[in-house]
């Protein structure tokens, strides 16, 4: 590979999401924000809606990792703390789910494995649903909050995003008990606007809709993923390489890690050292998604409309 070439310890590009290149753009530091406030106020229902490769994911680990900053997330529900032998107050128990696509007994199978929650063998769902909300109660007692994260939500069943909305149906006379954020593809929004669940959309107290990269930002985007991956020269991304690499990709980070790190092949194929607008044009043509460059379409149609005004105006004077 390239990166001894750049002097890199690893690949900046790669499609991982690996929180420690997280970038903080406006658009994901806003939904953040969204999260951590949101959570902290012990809100039901979270909801964050983006395009494929907008970096939900990558925002969910963040989030999580965030949240328990400092702290272990995942013991199990109702535990104390060992170090001080008391109730760790305000401490977040988290679960995350990556492919909630489960009808809703092995939801709730999911979630009692991941909040540790003991249930007997052959148990039916109404007992799963009593032994996780006992649990549930158990966590509020001991200042603990619980937070679920299930992400590509838009796959979810409708019975299974029932059964959710039950479960936060438990609440104190402060809080809920569980609080649900929601990652998902736009088709979440179409799926929640089902007549079944209309409780459930009614419940949802704080969204986002998560959007990719300004030009802007992807100049600095780049920048921070090559240093972040040991990268200590000054500039390896042209300007008019960076432009090209915004306008086919839209700021999709998928995107635009997919297109650089194929630039990046391609520039240490020639052992050289900088990114142009060549190598992107190269290697966006072996990447169906993108999008078709449109600046030189209309720079060749604005010097054939100058001299076809031109010839008119010549014609015009003789």
């Amino acid at each position: 590979m390239y990166i001894r070439h750049f002097g890199l310890r690893e690949l900046p590009f790669g499609l991982t999401p690996d929180t420690s290149f997280f970038f903080a753009c406006s658009s994901y530091q806003e939904a953040l924000n969204t999260l951590l406030v949101s959570a902290r106020n012990g809100e039901g229902f979270i909801k964050i809606t983006g395009e494929v490769g907008n970096g939900k994911t990558l925002l969910c680990r963040k989030f999580l990792s965030t949240l328990n900053q400092g702290r272990q997330s995942g013991n199990p529900i109702g535990t104390q703390d060992q170090a001080t032998d008391v109730p760790s107050v305000q401490r977040f128990i988290t679960a995350y789910i990556p492919n909630p696509y489960l009808e809703p007994r092995s939801l709730l199978l999911a979630l009692a494995e991941e909040f540790r929650v003991t249930l007997e063998k052959d148990v039916d769902q109404h007992m799963m649903l009593k032994g996780l909300t006992r649990a549930l109660l158990d966590c509020a007692r001991n200042g603990q909050r619980a937070l679920v994260c299930l992400d590509e939500a838009q796959a979810m069943p409708l019975e299974s995003l029932e059964v959710l909305r039950l479960l936060t149906n438990l609440e104190t006379e402060k809080r809920k008990l569980l609080q649900v954020v929601l990652f998902g593809q736009p088709e979440l929004d179409e799926r929640l606007r089902h007549n079944s669940i209309r409780q459930l959309r009614q419940r949802i107290s704080f969204q986002y809709d998560l959007q990719g990269l300004s030009k802007d930002e992807l100049e600095r985007y780049l920048r921070h993923r090559l240093v972040v991956a040991g990268f200590s020269g000054e500039t390896l991304f042209s300007k008019n390489a960076v432009g090209k690499l915004h306008r086919i990709t839209g700021g999709t980070p998928r995107l635009v890690n997919i297109v650089a790190h194929k630039a990046m092949m391609l520039v240490f194929s020639e052992g050289r050292h900088q990114v142009l607008s060549r190598h992107i044009r190269d290697a966006a043509a072996d990447t169906p998604e993108v999008r078709r460059d449109w600046l030189p379409l209309t720079l060749a149609l604005s010097g054939v409309t100058a001299i076809v005004l031109f010839g008119i105006a010549w014609m015009a004077l003789q």
